[in-house]
C-alpha cells in the first residue's frame, strides 16, 4: 500500500497542527502559572530625610577612602585579604586604601 500524495499532505498538515496545538497550550499553562505567581507591588521605603538618619547596610563597616588607587583595584585587594584569611567580606574592616609606589633608588 503506498501513499498518494494528497495523503501525505494530509498526514504532515495534522502532525504541525498537533504540534503548533501542543505549543499553544503550552503557552496558556506557562502564562497560567506566572500570572499566579505575581505578588503585589512592594511599598515604597521611606528615605531618611538627614545624613544624620543614614545607616549602613548589614554587614557594612562604614566608608572606605581610596588614595591614588581606583574603586576596581581596591575590590581586587578587598576580595584577596578576604580569601586569603578565609573570612567572609562583611566580617572584615577596610578604613583606607593607599597605593604605595616604589621608587627603586632613582
Amino acid at each position: 500500500m503506498t501513499m498518494t500524495f494528497g495523503d501525505a499532505l494530509i498526514y504532515s498538515l495534522l502532525g504541525l497542527g498537533v504540534v503548533f496545538f501542543a505549543l499553544a497550550l503550552l503557552m496558556v499553562i506557562v502564562k497560567l502559572i506566572t500570572s499566579f505567581g505575581k505578588e503585589k507591588p512592594a511599598e515604597t521605603v521611606p528615605q531618611p530625610q538627614s545624613a544624620a538618619e543614614l545607616k549602613p547596610a548589614p554587614g557594612a563597616a562604614g566608608e572606605l577612602k581610596l588614595y591614588d588607587t581606583d574603586p576596581r583595584t581596591a575590590a581586587m585587594l578587598m576580595a584577596i585579604v578576604a580569601d586569603e584569611l578565609q573570612l567572609p567580606i562583611n566580617e572584615l574592616r577596610f578604613i583606607s586604601i593607599r597605593e604605595i609606589k616604589e621608587d627603586n633608588g632613582k
